[in-house]
């Protein structure tokens, strides 16, 4: 059984050797409202890694070094930057990036090769950037945890970046890694109303169940914020302050935002979600992202492309900035993690000291 891109080989970058249908978890969140929540089937292939440390030197973001358990993504949120990269494997970044999945299951196996290389030197890495990964899939394929285990072994930082409620089956981990100062996480938390969640994300949790992962994160000791990313233009944007009071109550410490970016294939995939979704503001809406973006669509130059520029993306960070100042809540900075401790378990200690 075969799907889109399992025949493709490049220099044996892609093995495909199980193909399995899995469907949505408890840890999807449908409503009370919602008779009817969408539950797609999935299928996923795997990839045997050769690498699984990402790197990048980046300016925009705030680490260096990142790992991915999956690509695609079941939640399906229709803003996602990755969905291009989907078209590498010669997949669709539309149906294809949600439903047709590639797993890493020796990703834990080649993290310890990687750290035990003699070369190494510890910094953060950062989990699930591109593709969520505590996305359903990870109920039970458990390729998430068995990264955090190989981390907690060797006493490495790690920062995590997720929207899904799953995460709080690894709090046994996160809260010892965060309790010796390696570990913090952020909730995406893009809006509080669970109708345009349905829209916009209609396979994560609901907003009210983020902002209980906020609350029980934060409370078994792990640093907590959040990422209002994307704004999103007379869509999402009135909601900034509500979002911020909301998270903060419920124990956030950090916060920051994104502004919409529309890479690619990714143009053309909102454009028709927010003509069907929202047809009576779909016009208003992409001429203020002309007007971020220099009259384009999208632009990928560093120190902008996070951002936008102009009146709006300015008045946009004053609001935010407000309110978040106000709240105590510390604005962009990463938590600092500690790298002192790393260890090869049973060999070579690095001391940073």
């Amino acid at each position: 059984m075969k799907t889109r891109g399992t025949s493709l080989n490049p220099h044996n970058r892609y093995q495909p050797r199980v193909i399995a249908r899995s469907r949505d978890s408890e840890w999807y969140q449908p409503e009370e409202d919602d008779p009817n929540p969408d539950s797609m089937a999935t299928e996923v292939v795997d990839e045997q890694v050769r690498t699984i440390i990402s790197r990048n030197n980046s300016p925009d973001v705030p680490f260096d070094q990142s790992i991915n358990p999956y690509r695609g993504c079941e939640h399906a949120c229709i803003y996602c930057f990755a969905r291009p990269t989907h078209a590498y494997w010669d997949m669709s970044p539309g149906l294809d990036f949600e439903t047709r999945l590639i797993a890493k299951p020796g990703a834990a196996r080649q993290l310890r090769r990687e750290l035990d290389k003699p070369g190494y030197t510890p910094s953060p890495i950062a989990l699930g950037v591109n593709t969520d990964a505590y996305q359903p899939l990870e109920r039970d394929r458990r390729i998430t945890r068995s990264v955090l285990e190989v981390l907690s072994e060797y006493r490495h930082p790690v920062s995590i970046i997720t929207k899904g409620a799953l995460i709080l089956r690894d709090l046994d981990l996160l809260s010892e890694l965060a309790a010796q100062g390696l570990c913090s996480v952020r909730i995406s938390l893009t809006t509080l109303s669970n109708d345009l969640k349905r829209r916009m994300e209609p396979r994560t949790a609901a907003p009210a169940t983020r902002l209980k992962m906020i609350a029980q994160l934060a409370s078994a000791g792990v640093p907590t914020g959040i990422i209002l990313g994307p704004v999103i233009p007379f869509i999402n944007d009135h909601e900034i302050e509500d979002i911020l009071s909301a998270a903060s109550d419920a124990g956030a410490t950090r916060a920051s935002w994104i502004m919409l970016r529309l890479p690619l294939e990714l143009d053309e995939l909102f454009q028709d979600w927010l003509h069907r979704h929202f047809p009576d503001r779909a016009e208003r809406v992409m001429n203020r992202i002309r007007d971020l973006r220099g009259g384009k669509h999208n632009d990928s130059q560093f120190g902008r492309r996070m951002t936008g520029t102009g009146p709006y993306a300015e008045l946009i960070r004053q609001r935010f900035n407000h309110r978040a100042r106000k709240l105590g809540l510390t604005l962009h900075e990463t938590e600092p993690l500690r790298t002192d401790l790393f260890r090869r378990p049973g060999g070579e200690q690095i001391a940073l000291w």
